[in-house]
């Protein structure tokens, strides 16, 4: 049984790809500070967790995943980086480097971080160089690229880092993952949305409608109808520019439900459902919740080539998944 630590855990992305892969694990521990995630994540997999900080934490996992709060990275932030001494939330990243020198000797086989593509950034890369660095020193060898969820059959134009640091010696071999051919938008979006609080109706909003705007070469970004996939799903959609907007038969232009954006981070209908329980939403009101806990989250997708490859690659992770099933 493979042991995984979520660390910043959120809804639980890289365990929905070892249960999506059938893969047998155990997820010793999950760390995350916010509660409605943890309410989440809990309806999803484990009713036992509560909110936790992850400093001071210490535990053994063969493989600890963690994407560090990416406010202070991302190109739509404040910029304010990661660098150990601001304590930015962005910082945390060093956090989980405390946390693994605390281990002594046992540290996790594999550590997997994911990211904003933004820390690649002139003003931000110093950061992300000491993060390595500082894995170096650790013992790990780090390999790291930016992967596109539309490379892996979800129709969102969402680019992030991921760093796959081993303990082994060896670069994770990223041209070995598996591409997906990209599915249309259209397997993932609902047919039938009337509910009023989906409808684009403030004014301000309908100006900066892409396709009212031909030729347009403005500084800001508009509202782009969505055709064949969107832009990356963030925390809101009802703010501009977003991941895109869908044009009716009626002619009005609505934003994706929730449900939608769930969908187009790689989690089922039915893991939906389970967090919807746990926060119904109201009458003619957008769930601001149901958004944030997915634009937070990892595409299930990405996650679950990058496993594949790991278990491909690595017998002492085979090794355990098959002792399992052998018992």
């Amino acid at each position: 049984m493979i042991k995984i630590l979520e660390l910043f855990g959120g809804i639980g992305a890289p365990r929905k790809a070892l249960i999506n892969l059938g893969v047998n694990h155990k997820a010793i521990d999950y760390v995350e500070i916010d509660g409605h995630a943890v309410r989440a994540y809990n309806a999803l997999y484990d009713p036992r967790y509560k909110p936790q900080s992850v400093i001071g934490y210490n535990i053994r996992p063969d493989i600890l995943i963690h994407g560090s709060p990416c406010q202070d990275f991302s190109r739509s932030g404040k910029r304010l980086g990661g660098k150990d001494e601001d304590k930015t939330r962005s910082s945390l990243m060093f956090e989980t480097l405390r946390i693994i020198e605390n281990m002594g000797k046992w540290k996790p086989k594999y550590i997997i971080w994911e990211n904003v593509k933004g820390v690649l950034d002139k003003d931000m890369i110093g950061s992300f160089n000491k993060y390595l660095t500082e894995l170096e020193r650790l013992g790990y060898t780090n390999s790291y690229k930016v992967l596109n969820a539309m490379d892996f059959g979800i129709p969102q134009k969402r680019e992030r880092i991921f760093t796959i640091s081993s303990l082994n010696g060896e670069k994770f071999d990223f041209s070995s993952m598996k591409k997906r051919p990209v599915k249309h938008i259209s397997e993932f979006l609902e047919t039938e949305v009337t509910a009023p609080q989906y409808m684009i109706t403030i004014p301000s909003m309908l100006k900066r409608i892409a396709e009212f705007n031909p030729g347009e070469t403005s500084s800001y970004r508009y509202l782009d109808v969505i055709k064949d996939r969107c832009w990356t799903i963030s925390t809101r959609q009802d703010r501009c520019p977003n991941a895109g907007i869908v044009r009716m038969e009626s002619g009005q232009y609505r934003y994706l439900t929730e449900r939608e954006c769930w969908r187009l981070m790689g989690f089922d209908d039915k893991s939906f459902d389970e967090v919807l329980k746990e926060y119904p939403t109201k009458k003619n009101l957008r769930n601001a919740t149901l958004y944030r806990l997915a634009g937070n989250s990892i595409v299930v997708q990405v996650m679950e080539a990058i496993f594949e490859v790991l278990l491909e690659q690595d017998p002492y992770l085979a090794s355990k998944v098959e002792e399992e099933i052998v018992r």
